[in-house]
């Protein structure tokens, strides 16, 4: 195992001194090392509810034989970042993230990952660094939040701005502009549209890094919770295999998940992302650029309008089946 380096020998005496005041134990040292990147903050929404869902990844590990490691990774909202110099940090913030799941994989030499991204650069980013390592690893992303409903409509982050808008028109009272304020967004996930977030979640899927309809379930629900302990205990299959990211993200991969990114209409900071991750996997013979999009595009149907196109949202798009469905 990978782990071996700081744990195999009478030459890491000193590694496992220092393990064993984590708290292993002999039998530990025989089981697989895996890593846990939690992007846990309580001031995105995206995260708030991560530090609950890492529990249940652990429990698949253990319940696997494997031993989890948790550490952490920073995470900008975008949506509070807009609009100030905030927004100056929110892309170069996917870098540090990627550097640090690099960074904690070589140091700590784990032989597998699990990532627990939700927002915008954060789900790249984690992507970014495990395929630096390329050791392997599995993501559960943190899940869309449930829509808010505003006069028997459904509301999300993009109704508030838009009341913004309405406001500056004259269209919208300041009484109600406040009153959408407090429904639109009513809880944990990732904003309930189709935005940065769920649609890189939705790419995550389809590039084969995370378990079936993990993109689309709600990151409260029962089945997120399900998909945690079940994404824990494949994390140290995958160990035992050596399937890696090299191995599931092949050419193939990154133009299943354009077609993708295309029937369903997605963010356009894809363009960005998808082929940030490519990069990484360059030497592996992998390329995604523009003109492959554009290849792409010119074949794929746009089959879907979810929000902020139309007025359905991901727990539909969950509802009627998710990325399955859509293949």
């Amino acid at each position: 195992m990978n782990s071996d380096k700081v744990k195999a020998g009478v030459q890491r005496a000193p590694h496992r001194s220092l393990l064993r005041a984590c708290g292993l134990k002999d039998d530990d040292f025989e089981k697989p090392f895996i890593g846990i990147a939690n992007s846990y903050t309580d001031i995105v929404p995206g995260h708030i509810h991560l530090r609950e869902l890492v529990e249940y990844v652990k429990e698949g590990i253990r319940a696997a034989g494997g031993i989890p490691f948790e550490f952490d990774t920073m995470a900008i909202c975008d949506g509070i970042s807009m609009n100030h110099e905030g927004m100056k940090y929110s892309l170069p913030s996917r870098e540090i993230i990627a550097a640090t799941v690099e960074s904690m994989t070589k140091g700590h030499a784990f032989d597998g990952l699990v990532l627990i991204p939700s927002c915008d650069k954060v789900v790249p980013g984690m992507i970014m660094g495990a395929s630096r390592v390329n050791v392997p690893s599995i993501v559960v992303t943190g899940g869309p939040m449930a829509a808010g409903s505003y006069n028997g409509k459904p509301a999300d982050l993009i109704t508030v701005f838009e009341a913004v808008g309405s406001y500056s028109a004259g269209t919208m009272t300041e009484e109600e502009v406040h009153e959408l304020e407090k429904c639109a967004c009513p809880g944990a996930g990732s904003c309930s549209g189709l935005f940065t977030a769920n649609t890189m979640a939705c790419i995550t899927e389809t590039l084969g890094m995370s378990l079936p309809t993990c993109a689309t379930a709600l990151a409260l629900s029962d089945e997120k919770k399900e998909l945690a302990v079940a994404s824990g205990k494949r994390i140290v299959e995958m160990v035992k295999e050596d399937l890696k990211p090299s191995d599931i993200m092949t050419q193939e991969a990154f133009e299943n998940a354009i077609a993708m990114d295309m029937a369903l209409g997605g963010s356009s900071n894809t363009a960005l992302h998808i082929p940030a991750i490519a990069y990484e996997l360059e030497e592996h013979g992998v390329h995604a650029n523009l003109d492959l999009f554009d290849e792409i595009s010119d074949k794929v149907a746009h089959i879907a309008l979810l929000s902020p196109a139309g007025e359905d949202t991901m727990a539909d798009l969950h509802n009627d089946g998710g990325i399955p469905a859509v293949f």
